[in-house]
């Protein structure tokens, strides 16, 4: 993402996972402590998803401004992490495994946690955050954007998480996310005129994050 991103690989279930940390610049250069965590989950690997994808760097990127630690992976069978596509089923094991590592981190296990996911990352951080929840865990937020509900059966959500969609998103009809988020009575915010993989809106994107933590 930038010149100061650390690189590094985590045990997972079945190999290494590769993952990718960027930190607030207080935290860098002054050692202060951040304002909480955050795991950020790319698209779907078989269509050239990684954790270096636009959408989620970009979502990296603002968490990091907004004061989180802010860690990415990639999911099995990308870059330099281990085993094979799983369907978001094994993908959800390797991202416990990585949240156990940051909160292992010291200074790490009582900050607050941000998830947020893009297209298939939001498939799998759903069921991720039900399964972190049942053993105890604690979310401070959801950030959800390009909600994969047309392809996936996307878990229920807790009732402030943002979620962000493309008005002219063709890979994901947008009537597929109100149809997931209507039970649920969730608001969806609409970007006009973006599609799926946030051209040229990306910064409207950033803004829309930036502003629902004021």
């Amino acid at each position: 993402m930038n010149v100061h991103t650390q690189k590094f690989l985590v045990d997972g279930p079945v190999g290494k996972i590769e993952v990718a940390l960027d930190l607030p610049d207080e935290v860098r250069e002054n050692g202060a402590r951040p304002r909480g965590l955050a795991l950020v989950a790319h698209p779907h690997p078989l269509f050239g998803g990684t954790m270096d994808n636009k959408v989620a760097q970009t979502l990296a990127r603002t968490l990091v401004q907004l004061g989180y630690t802010t860690y990415r992976s990639n999911f099995r069978g990308v870059g330099a992490t281990g085993g094979t596509h799983d369907n978001g089923i094994g993908e959800q094991d390797d991202l416990l495994a990585l949240l156990a590592h940051m909160r292992a981190e010291p200074g790490q296990a009582d900050l607050p946690l941000v998830l947020a996911g893009f297209s298939f990352g939001t498939f799998v951080l759903s069921h991720v955050a039900k399964r972190y929840v049942a053993d105890g865990g604690a979310i401070e937020r959801m950030v959800f954007v390009g909600t994969a509900a047309s392809r996936w059966e996307v878990a229920p959500v807790p009732e402030n998480t943002l979620a962000i969609h493309g008005e002219l998103d063709d890979t994901v009809p947008i009537l597929s996310v109100y149809e997931w988020a209507r039970p649920q009575e969730l608001p969806i915010v609409v970007i006009p005129g973006a599609e799926h993989f946030f051209h040229r809106k990306l910064h409207v994107l950033k803004r829309i994050i930036v502003d629902a933590w004021r």
